[in-house]
């Protein structure tokens, strides 16, 4: 028998685990440690591989610091959002230093200089090596 792949619900639990972890600032070791599991069920609980049950699921609440709730709250908002390759905003948030990024950008108070960095940083992702030569696609619409 096939390995059967994650289910959407559990993929979104977990993205979302990740990033109220990285919002904690613990690391999976420190959180497998609180929650009495291996860090390496957390990196499963965090992909979706594995199902993260109620109780462990309202320990990793506790230990976090957040509402149970915050783990499905929005979900039928984000379920057909696709996102530059990712599934939901959710799968984009769990990159890394995605949250460090998002952090410092709502700490500028400029919104000129937020545009700015929005510009660059999509200008950055829309470059690309084709045949070894550095290529530019064209830049996204304004927002």
């Amino acid at each position: 028998m096939g390995s059967k792949k994650p289910d959407l619900i559990d993929v979104e639990v977990g993205q979302r685990i990740r990033i109220q972890r990285l919002a904690a600032g613990l690391s999976q070791s420190e959180l497998a440690e609180r929650i009495g599991v291996t860090f390496q069920q957390v990196q499963k609980y965090e992909k979706g591989m594995n199902r993260v049950g109620a109780g462990r699921l309202t320990k990793i609440a506790r230990v976090l610091n957040v509402p149970i709730g915050s783990f499905f709250d929005g979900r039928d908002e984000i379920q057909q959002v696709e996102l530059q390759g990712f599934d939901s905003p959710l799968a984009a948030m769990a990159q890394p230093y995605a949250y460090r990024l998002l952090r410092a950008y709502a700490a500028i108070s400029d919104p000129d200089l937020r545009q700015t960095i929005v510009e660059f940083v999509e200008r950055t992702a829309n470059q690309s090596f084709v045949g070894g030569a550095r290529s530019e696609r064209p830049p996204p619409g304004r927002h």
